[in-house]
């Protein structure tokens, strides 16, 4: 395992898809940026744990990927970009 490779301890999930890092904090716009092919304008909504509901989460949304006790790993779907008109 190389130096990179351990220094990524946190990880979350967007559409199914892993994506490991090594900031324990991260930005809704952070999350997009890993996301390949990903449409301009499109949002991020976080999927809510055991009885919470799902949130819209904003570019400028921080949110901490260091796992509680009994908590799994964020996940997020990507919502396409609205259509008015």
């Amino acid at each position: 395992m190389t130096a990179q490779e351990k220094k990524k301890k946190y990880f979350f999930f967007v559409n199914d898809e892993k994506f490991d890092t090594d900031e324990e904090v991260v930005t809704g716009a952070y999350i997009k940026s890993l996301i390949a092919n990903l449409p301009p304008g499109s949002g991020l909504e976080m999927e809510g744990q055991g009885n919470d509901p799902n949130k819209l989460i904003g570019d400028g949304d921080s949110l901490s990927l260091k796992l509680g006790h009994g908590q799994g790993p964020l996940r997020f779907t990507t919502v396409p970009p609205a259509n008015f008109g």
